[in-house]
């Protein structure tokens, strides 16, 4: 972030704006997060100190703040006698460090609460900016912040609303990702904000490092010896497993013996879905166009991903790097065909896009006050027209969502999760539970939606107008199967921008409740009657199944506790799921609290899933998944008796998708990203910044042992050795980023104080020394040095 803020603002006083920018990228991360925060006892430069009673005195709407938040100055960004602004001021631009929303002072809170007001530190920032600073613009900086997400209705906001009561007549510019069009969405919807998009990172195939290198070796020299060398292929076999096992692909005992060419077989198979799998390879930075080789491994992936082409790397790199189509075609091994010219062509034209810079000179445009050119967001690989970044992201047509391809991929992919469950030895599913969310929504043109509506076996219906109208059910010979009862939990997102997909799914199931047919082909009814007859509700109320926040509430806070480790059982964190995502939307749209019914419906859940959409964010990268599929997991389990149902991850980043289970997914994640060089030293390269997205991994990887249990432990002892035992990484981690390297030691060990790995004494004994290290650097006192 802060080496595409200093190019920011370099751009800035080169277009003629009064910067004063800093000698370095250093420079300036020092100036906003040093200064004199360690002295105020602040998390980053205290810019401006706004004295309470002049907050007091000002703050128009103090009383819904106190309310919330308690008398001024509350207790977030002050020192009881004055309110901060963090950040730094250079020239006539500030620097601001957003506040946060309330949670990590209170995380208790917003629990209990349907709505919220901002923190007085958070009323007193955008204040201080409009009024005090005298801002002409505001830019947003990066997605996302929490401005367009405080209290207030969800489109034309009024003076009642909190965006609008924030921001007001300030033009607001917002740095987004180009492959979020959802929140962007809300962004635009809620605060009027003008989108200028910004590049994901670069993208590359993860390969293979130290005992996978070896282990295909042995692999493959198995696969060449003669079957009939019997002896040969055994000693082999034992080398294989011995090495799959250092490297927690395969348990040493017992010995394979017949089996071996099968498990051999099935460790190639691992092998290759690791060494080909996609990573992102570091962090985008604005104002850095992507290198050669960047761009090429990033060709490569579109190559495959939106052309179907596959073939030697060495063509697109002469490609990336000016060669003519005919060469480039050659070196990649591709037939000289008309079509494949296009193919190739359409790649040049790409790669000439990404080598250079529209994200600055876009950005110099929005503050200008001049146009910005509007572009539908998504994900580089499904939809290469997002490029060049630096436009103006805008939304899409609620009537056409879902799809006509987005309900027949649905139907193939619910197929393809059901055929999971069976695989693993369970019979046929009664209930489950799936999360839907705005941005997969809106860049698969509803395929989630599809899967969800073809467990039940239905379909949506249009009008003459092809306009979404409703919902009806597929006869059940034409469906083949019972149809399945699901419970839905839909983002706050997804829930104001697809109000008529919300309904479309209560439709569905109600549809499904009425139905005259037998319980054992209609899960959904035979669910809704128990629950009618049980508790004396109507069909239509026991038939509820789409789940999310109150209106104008957002998330389920697991994340939140989970980051601030504000949670003492597993059972706490369900309570907390259900409290937040209990409200109920039916056939009108219309939301109300059902917590006794979501525990019913609960109770029944067989195993939950959710799509996995993206390349660049694994399970692992972001909180949101354990938040919302973790979340409804562990609420799953502790209807159904403590019960842990399976959770899967359909990834449908490539080709046809592929369903893994959690605790593969994660496993996947880890080997290909968190324990790989080429990951994990692109991140490095980025500094601070780099030290931080690994601690985030290591973090939500807690959550998932948390909200699941399904992480295996040899996932933290794998970790541990790479970024704690190891005495250089140690030192390149605390010198980047001492606050980040002491919090991954700290959720290492909480990991284990948890219970969800329990290291051998040597380790744990090295892990607290290494922990002790990182909080001598982070307080600034050499090592064996501390009081």
């Amino acid at each position: 972030m802060y080496e595409s803020l200093f190019n920011t603002l370099k751009a800035m006083k080169a277009s003629g704006y009064a910067v004063e920018a800093p000698a370095s990228v250093d420079a300036l991360r020092e100036r906003i997060l040093r200064g004199n925060a360690e002295r105020l006892g602040t998390a980053a430069n205290v810019a401006v100190r706004i004295p309470v009673e002049d907050h007091v005195r000002r703050e128009t709407h103090l009383a819904e703040i106190e309310a919330q938040w308690g008398p001024a100055p509350g207790r977030h960004q002050t020192d009881g006698a004055s309110i901060f602004v963090l950040g730094a001021q250079f020239g006539n631009v500030l620097v601001g460090v957003q506040p946060a929303m309330g949670y990590e002072g209170d995380p208790m809170r917003l629990l209990f609460e349907r709505g919220f007001a901002p923190t007085h530190a958070f009323s007193a920032f955008y204040r201080y900016l409009r009024d005090d600073f005298g801002a002409d613009v505001v830019l947003h900086f990066g997605m996302h912040g929490s401005l367009e997400f405080m209290p207030g209705k969800q489109v034309g906001m009024s003076a009642s609303c909190w965006p609008e009561r924030l921001i007001g007549s300030l033009p607001n510019v917002y740095l987004y990702a180009a492959n979020n069009p959802s929140e962007g969405a809300l962004a635009k919807r809620r605060s009027a904000a003008t989108l200028v998009s910004y590049l994901t990172p670069s993208l590359a195939q993860a390969g293979l490092y130290r005992g996978l290198t070896d282990l295909k070796a042995s692999v493959e020299r198995y696969r060449a010896t003669d079957v009939e060398a019997s002896d040969e292929r055994a000693r082999l076999a034992e080398l294989v497993q011995s090495q799959a096992a250092a490297i927690d692909l395969a348990h040493a005992e017992p010995a394979w013996g017949r089996r071996a060419a099968d498990e051999i077989a099935k460790l190639g198979s691992a092998i290759l879905e690791l060494e080909y799998a996609l990573i992102p390879r570091g962090l985008h930075v604005v104002g850095e166009p992507p290198s050669v080789e960047e761009r090429a491994e990033t060709v490569a992936a579109l190559a495959e991903g939106s052309f179907g082409l596959s073939g030697d790397l060495a063509g697109l790199r002469a490609l990336v790097a000016g060669a003519s189509l005919e060469t480039a075609m050659a070196g990649f091994g591709a037939a000289a065909t008309q079509e494949n010219r296009y193919a190739f062509a359409e790649l040049a034209r790409l790669d000439r896009l990404l080598s250079k810079d529209h994200e600055t000179s876009a950005l110099m445009r929005a503050l200008d006050g001049r146009f910005v050119a509007p572009v539908a967001g998504g994900d580089l690989l499904r939809n290469p027209s997002i490029l060049p970044t630096g436009r103006n992201l805008h939304g899409f047509d609620p009537y056409r969502i879902p799809s006509a391809f987005a309900i027949a991929d649905g139907a193939r992919q619910a197929e393809r999760v059901l055929a999971r469950y069976a695989s693993d030895g369970h019979p046929f599913p009664e209930c489950v539970a799936i999360v839907l969310w705005g941005t997969d929504n809106l860049k698969s043109e509803g395929g989630p939606i599809g899967q969800a509506l073809a467990l039940i076996g239905a379909q949506p219906r249009f009008d003459a107008y092809g306009r979404l109208s409703g919902a009806s059910l597929i006869p059940l010979e034409e469906l083949g199967r019972p149809r399945v009862d699901i419970v839905v939990t839909v983002s706050g997102i997804f829930r104001d921008l697809l109000p008529l997909q919300v309904r479309l799914l209560a439709e569905a199931t109600y549809l499904a409740a009425s139905a005259d047919e037998p319980d054992e082909l209609n899960f959904v009814r035979k669910h809704a009657c128990a629950r009618s007859a049980e508790s004396g509700c109507d069909l239509e109320t026991a038939s509820l199944r789409v789940f999310s926040n109150a209106e104008g509430a957002y998330g389920a806070n697991v994340g939140m506790l989970i980051d601030a480790g504000a949670w003492t059982d597993e059972d706490e964190i369900s309570q907390t799921f259900a409290r937040r995502k209990c409200f109920a939307y039916g056939l009108k749209g219309q939301s109300a609290a059902h917590p006794d019914l979501l525990q019913r419906v609960l109770a029944t859940v067989d195993f939950a899933y959710q799509n996995l959409d993206s390349v660049e964010l694994g399970v692992t990268s972001i909180d949101h998944y354990f938040d919302s599929l973790g979340g409804i997991g562990r609420a799953a389990a502790r209807a159904r008796g403590g019960r842990v149902a399976p959770v899967y991850i359909s990834d449908q980043t490539r080709g046809e998708a592929k369903v893994r289970s959690l605790s593969e997914q994660v496993a996947l994640e880890t080997r290909t990203r968190v324990l790989n060089p080429k990951w994990y030293e692109g991140m490095l390269k980025h500094g601070y910044e780099g030290v931080r997205q690994i601690e985030a991994h290591v973090t939500n990887t807690v959550g998932w042992s948390a909200t699941t249990g399904q992480v295996d432990p040899w996932v933290y002892q794998r970790i541990t050795e790479t970024f704690v035992l190891d005495p250089e990484m140690r030192r390149r981690l605390s010198e980047l980023n001492p606050a980040a390297s002491s919090k991954l030691a700290n959720r290492i060990m909480e990991a284990h104080e948890r219970g969800y790995w329990t290291p051998d004494p040597k380790t744990l004994a090295q892990l607290v020394e290494a922990g002790d290290e990182f909080e001598d650097r982070l307080e600034g006192v050499s090592p064996g040095m501390a009081a």
